[in-house]
């Protein structure tokens, strides 16, 4: 880690979400989400640099949540929730457009982008306790779809790989899952028990669409999986990830093949390389008073490719 205008490692500076550049194997650019604003990374990592500068302003918002357009190598375009409102920005983080949502401004807890966005434009902003908000002009204007959404506490989000043909995505709240078939216009609770909430993250099978597996993480009784599109669940790991926080979930990008799963648990990261049959620690070089907050594999789960791992503390590591 290297010295800058903003100290990476603050205490209380929370790391939120990561994202990287769809061509992070060659231009190294990633985006770490903090309680101190937002920083980049064009070396894959290693070093970081304030990117909100250009807002002048005398103290940063929080950074809760980031994401980059699949088209990123080419458009430029980062989106940064921030309370109140979107940052939006089309050169890569350099400069920034604010975008307020409705007043009274919700207070944006995590974000989700259409892999189709190139053409569709599509963006979602869950919020802390004003449910969903859409835009389908490239995050210039949203409006609020929370039609039948019984929860409007969104925790996490994620949305299927074959979005422009299913529209599938789902959120995990305060009270279990919801899932929306209609780009997020309209929601229908999940078979998820409430029991089993708070559900903290979510993860959806690349493939979901010929397989409708994804993936629930909660607040305190681990990880779940459902084979049948969120219908039923069953747990996994019990021996091994059972009654902690499960802050982050990550499959192999063709998952699968191979059927990698790691886990953020805690303060440390399990993975596993059968489906979620057996868990193992991985890469445990972290610190035990800490917990992981937020990881990102930006080229696959294989021992030789980078993690990055952001602690409660502000820590951002690479690993």
């Amino acid at each position: 880690m290297t010295e800058n205008a903003q100290d990476m490692s603050l205490n209380q500076d929370i790391v939120y979400d990561f994202a990287a550049s769809p061509a992070f194997a060659e231009d190294g650019i990633c985006f770490a989400a903090k309680h101190s604003g937002l920083y980049r990374s064009d070396d894959g990592g290693e070093t970081w640099r304030f990117a909100l500068e250009s807002l002048d302003l005398e103290s940063p918002p929080p950074a809760t949540s980031v994401e980059v357009s699949p088209g990123f190598v080419s458009d430029k375009n980062v989106f940064v929730g921030v309370p109140g409102g979107i940052l939006r920005s089309s050169d890569g983080g350099e400069t920034w457009h604010v975008v307020v949502l409705r007043s009274p401004p919700p207070s944006v807890s995590t974000l989700a982008i259409s892999p189709d966005f190139t053409r569709d434009g599509v963006l979602l902003a869950g919020t802390m306790e004003d449910g969903v908000f859409r835009s389908g002009d490239r995050g210039k204007s949203w409006a609020a779809w929370s039609f039948r959404l019984l929860d409007l506490s969104v925790l996490c989000m994620a949305i299927s790989a074959d979005f422009a043909n299913d529209e599938t995505l789902f959120i995990g709240t305060e009270s279990g899952i919801f899932r929306s078939r209609n780009g997020g216009r309209a929601w229908k609770e999940g078979g998820f028990s409430t029991e089993l909430a708070p559900v903290l993250s979510l993860a959806l099978s690349p493939n979901y669409a010929q397989d409708g597996t994804l993936f629930a993480g909660t607040e305190t009784h681990g990880l779940h999986c459902s084979k049948d599109r969120g219908q039923t669940w069953e747990q996994m790991g019990e021996d091994t990830i059972a009654g902690e926080a499960v802050n982050g979930i990550l499959l192999s990008p063709e998952y699968p093949d191979p059927p990698y799963i790691l886990v953020a648990v805690g303060a440390s990261l399990f993975i596993s390389r059968d489906e979620g049959q057996t868990w193992h620690p991985s890469k445990a070089r972290l610190d035990p008073s800490q917990g992981v907050v937020s990881v990102l594999a930006p080229q696959g789960l294989e021992d030789n490719k980078p993690l990055l791992v952001g602690l409660a503390g502000g820590e951002v590591m690479r690993l």
